[in-house]
């Protein structure tokens, strides 16, 4: 019976759908995916396909992962209400979709992510307290992605209790080409405010680090950066006791897409039914709030 599984296990073909293959997080989940492929010794044949932080281009990328009759459908960081259709044909064709980072939605299986609501719980008011509770912002959102989403309308909500701080400006950032965006952003910004801005709220690493190469560059050193998802470079910036970057949260990337590859062996390659492997709709992972103070324990 084992060497039947393990045949099975052998035969998968997966689709996997990136809602953007530049993003660092997308890239550590697979990562952690592949890291879990080989320790099991199995020999998948995974096919990756970016849709380029499009919404239209990742709900054609599901469609095309459908219409192949793969065994099954992994996706990453991507607003599925916009696939609703492109969902509805992989159920019809009785492929299974395990989400990553991305919302659940009737049609997938699960959502593996962290508590987006609860991260930004945990470091918009740590940026807030840091400044005494007094001073000007640049608020860098994204709400084409649920995470980043929900992550700015916590800290709207949190800017309600602390009255001496003000938005200088607040920009969506354009998430096909996100690091440029910022760096262009928050080159006016700094044209602009100048010395009058005192800390940056970017809703995940890559711009967080965008403004403070730019904040560098004009030579404005006393602004404090926060960003949300715990990449390496990001810990080792926070690291640094002269960075503006003093904190981040941090997310395990390369353990959701462990978990998605145990699920998908277990619902697809041994028939167990999703009720008894699958606890809930969305599954929660622990993502801890890293600053200055215990930045090491995270290196």
């Amino acid at each position: 019976m084992a060497g039947a599984v393990l045949a099975q296990d052998d035969a998968l073909e997966v689709a996997w759908v990136h809602s953007n293959a530049a993003a660092q997080s997308e890239q550590r989940v697979r990562a952690g995916f592949e890291a879990w492929l080989a320790e099991q010794g199995l020999n998948w044949n995974v096919s990756f396909l970016d849709s380029g932080g499009s919404g239209e281009a990742t709900a054609t990328n599901l469609q095309d992962a459908a219409s192949r009759g793969v065994d099954a459908i992994i996706i990453t960081m991507s607003d599925l209400r916009a696939s609703r259709a492109a969902i509805d044909a992989a159920v019809q064709a009785g492929i299974p979709i395990f989400s990553v980072d991305s919302g659940f939605i009737p049609g997938v299986m699960v959502d593996v992510t962290t508590n987006n609501w609860a991260m930004s719980s945990d470091v918009s008011p740590y940026l807030l307290d840091e400044l005494g509770g007094e001073g000007k912002i640049i608020f860098f959102r994204m709400a084409e992605h649920h995470g980043t989403r929900k992550r700015g309308d916590v800290m709207e909500d949190v800017l309600q209790e602390y009255q001496g701080v003000e938005v200088l400006e607040e920009h969506n950032i354009d998430y096909t080409a996100f690091f440029e965006d910022t760096t262009a952003s928050m080159q006016d910004y700094v044209a602009r405010f100048g010395e009058d801005i005192d800390a940056v709220w970017a809703p995940w690493d890559e711009p967080a680090q965008a403004a403070i190469n730019v904040l560098n560059a004009a030579g404005l050193t006393d602004v404090k950066v926060i960003g949300i998802d715990g990449h390496p470079q990001a810990i080792e910036e926070v690291c640094k006791p002269d960075s503006m970057m003093i904190a981040t949260v941090s997310q395990p990337f390369e353990g959701m897409g462990e978990q998605v590859g145990d699920w998908i062996r277990q619902i697809v390659a041994e028939g167990k039914p999703r009720e008894e492997v699958i606890p809930s709709n969305t599954v929660y992972m622990d993502a801890p709030l890293v600053t200055k103070q215990n930045c090491q324990d995270f290196m």
